[in-house]
């Protein structure tokens, strides 16, 4: 059976995988862009970019990937289902080059977009939205994109199998945190880190036998 896989989620400090205040201008509110600095500075982002264990864990996110789940928020801005002709945060061709399911109350027909990313809107629960990407992923992997509330669910609902988390040295203070309601989540992961020249941690759970 496919893995569920999950690749460069930065936090802060404190938790928070994303900030407050999320807009069409700030899609991760406050936070501005200071969660993935680590990520732009890389070649796989940028020419130019410096190489190294940082750019060694941003790639993987792309391998063996037959289809990806995500939040209402992850893919748009509050408010974004008000508008019918909204495609999303990603411009024409985003980057994911899948089947994409977004997990919505405000489901619409699919979008099919360049690249070979199509939008799926789903009313589901974790499992429900799990068979229907796993379906779509044809026998190889899903990722789970986020945002941290998206993960978290599947997280309690024991359906992740890899985990990337990047641990970025800032403290945001206040948006939506990761690990509310997980105590010894790590308990059933291989757990291992990796500190890097740029200042963030590369945090990876593995489920034993993933």
């Amino acid at each position: 059976m496919s893995r569920l896989r999950i690749h460069n989620f930065a936090i802060s400090l404190d938790g928070f995988g994303t900030g407050e205040g999320q807009s069409h201008d700030a899609h991760f509110g406050h936070a501005g862009k200071k969660l993935h600095e680590w990520m732009f500075a890389t070649p796989w982002w940028q020419s130019g970019g410096s190489g190294g264990v940082d750019d060694a864990f941003v790639r993987q996110h792309e391998t063996e990937i037959g289809a990806e789940i995500m939040g209402a928020g992850k893919f748009g801005h509050p408010g974004w289902h008000e508008d019918p002709a909204w495609s999303g945060a990603w411009g024409p061709n985003p980057p994911f080059h899948t089947p994409v399911f977004v997990l919505t109350r405000h489901t619409r027909r699919p979008i099919e977009l360049e690249g070979g990313t199509t939008f799926h809107f789903l009313d589901a629960p974790p499992a429900e939205a799990l068979e229907a990407a796993r379906r779509a992923a044809d026998g190889r992997d899903v990722r789970l994109g986020g945002g941290p509330t998206v993960i978290r669910d599947f997280l309690a609902a024991g359906l992740v199998d890899h985990m990337h988390v990047v641990v970025v040295p800032i403290l945001l203070g206040r948006g939506v945190r990761l690990w509310d309601g997980l105590e010894g989540l790590e308990q059933d992961y291989v757990v291992e880190s990796t500190s890097s020249p740029s200042g963030v941690t590369h945090v990876t759970f593995t489920r034993a036998g993933s």
